[in-house]
C-alpha cells in the first residue's frame, strides 16, 4: 500500500478547468497535471489524500465557500469513477477500499484560513469528510501564525488552541505544515491525538521556514505523529532553493538539477531523527511546479522506493514509511475521538 498525504489535484481543475470534467479525462494521462487515474495506478497508489485548498488572501467566509466547493469536486470525482475510486473517512475505510483493488480517497483541508474563526465550519467540514486540517496557509490567521508570513502571535490563541481540542475531538488530524515554528510546539504541546505534517521536509538540510526544525521532529516523536516528505524542488535541495528564491539568478542562470537523491536524503534525515515509525510520503503534486527529476508526476513513486531499498530499506521498513505509519495516526486520532 502507498498513501501521499497532499495532492492539488482539486484545484488544478478549479483552474484550469472550472471543475468541469468533461473538459478533461481524468482516467487517462493529462499533460497539463501530475496527476490522473492511469498515473496513480501505475505509481501504486492505494490512498490519496486529496487536498482542499481556497487561498489565504481571501476573506474567511469566501474560503469557507472555496473550500466547498473544492469538497464536492472531490466528491463528484470518487462518485464519476466508482471502480477506481472510494470515499475514506477512517483507517478501515482505507483498508477495504485496498481490498477492493479501490484507491482510497481522503480529504485534507488546507489552511485554517478556511473555517472563517467558527468550530461550526470545522465541524461541518468533518461532516462532509474532512480528516486534516493545516492550520494555517501562507498567511497569518487571526489564531495562528503561518510560517511565510510575519509573526504576530508567537504561536497559538486561546481559540487556536480550541480549534486544536475541537479536531482531537472529532477525530480530525492535526496538520502542521505551514505553521511557524511556534505553532508547531504549541500544537504538539496541546493535542492528545497525533499529529502529521502532510507535505513538508527537513529543515537541517534545507533551511527553509516550510520544513521542520530537528527539535520539532523529536517533539513529534513523543506525539506520535508523522512527517510526510515533500518532493517538491526548492524544499530537498539547497542549490535550488537558492536559486528561486533569487529572482537575478532565475532570470540569468539555469535551474539546478534535483533528483530522487535530495528526497530519499530527507526521508532518511527524518527516519534518523524522528524514527521510522514517524515518516511518511506527502508528495505535492499539482501543488507545485518544480519536482526532482524522475519524480514528475504520481506514476513516479516507484522510483523513490527503489532508491531506498538499494540504501538498505527492508521491505516492512518501506511499508511504514508508505501506509503504515499514517494508518497508525488515522486509527489513534480515531481512538482519541472516541474516548473524548
Amino acid at each position: 500500500m502507498l498513501i501521499d498525504g497532499h495532492n492539488d489535484l482539486a484545484w488544478a481543475m478549479r483552474q484550469l478547468h472550472s471543475y468541469d470534467f468533461d473538459a478533461v479525462d481524468l482516467s487517462r494521462q493529462v499533460p497539463a497535471f501530475h496527476t490522473d487515474l492511469s498515473r496513480l495506478r501505475k505509481g501504486g497508489v492505494t490512498g490519496q489524500f486529496w487536498s482542499v485548498y481556497a487561498p489565504s488572501t481571501l476573506s474567511g467566509s469566501q474560503a469557507a465557500v472555496v473550500t466547498v466547493e473544492q469538497i464536492m469536486f472531490v466528491r463528484a470525482f470518487i462518485e464519476r469513477f466508482p471502480e477506481d475510486l472510494a470515499i475514506a473517512t477512517c483507517a478501515d475505510d482505507v483498508i477495504k477500499a485496498h481490498q477492493e483493488g479501490r484507491i482510497a480517497s481522503l480529504i485534507g483541508v488546507e489552511g485554517g484560513h478556511c473555517i472563517d474563526e467558527s468550530l461550526t465550519i470545522l465541524e461541518m467540514f468533518y461532516a462532509l469528510g474532512a480528516r486534516y486540517m493545516t492550520l494555517t496557509h501562507n498567511h497569518n490567521t487571526s489564531w495562528a501564525d503561518s510560517a511565510t508570513d510575519e509573526p504576530r502571535l508567537g504561536g497559538l490563541s486561546s481559540f487556536g488552541k480550541q480549534v486544536v481540542q475541537k479536531m482531537n475531538q472529532l477525530g480530525m488530524l492535526v496538520d502542521l505544515s505551514h505553521v511557524s515554528k511556534e505553532v508547531m510546539i504549541d500544537a504538539l504541546s496541546i493535542t492528545t491525538a497525533p499529529a502529521i505534517f502532510s507535505h513538508s521536509s527537513a529543515r537541517a538540510l534545507v533551511d527553509i521556514p516550510r520544513n521542520v526544525p530537528d527539535d520539532v521532529l523529536s517533539l513529534l516523536t513523543k506525539n506520535g505523529g508523522v512527517c510526510m516528505v515533500a518532493f517538491v524542488s526548492d524544499f530537498v535541495s539547497n542549490e535550488f532553493a537558492q536559486w528561486f528564491g533569487d529572482k537575478d539568478k532565475r532570470a540569468s542562470d539555469a535551474p539546478p538539477i534535483v533528483t530522487v537523491e535530495h528526497v530519499a536524503d530527507h526521508v532518511e534525515h527524518i527516519r534518523e531523527v524522528a524514527g521510522i515509525d514517524h515518516v511518511g510520503i506527502g508528495a505535492d503534486f499539482d501543488g507545485a511546479t518544480d519536482m526532482p527529476i524522475g519524480l514528475d508526476d504520481v506514476s513516479t513513486y516507484p522510483l523513490l522506493m527503489d532508491t531506498l531499498t538499494s540504501r538498505g530499506w527492508s521491505l516492512p521498513e518501506l511499508e511504514q514509511l508508505r501506509s503504515g505509519n499514517i494508518l497508525r495516526v488515522l486509527r489513534d486520532a480515531e481512538q482519541v475521538s472516541v474516548n473524548s
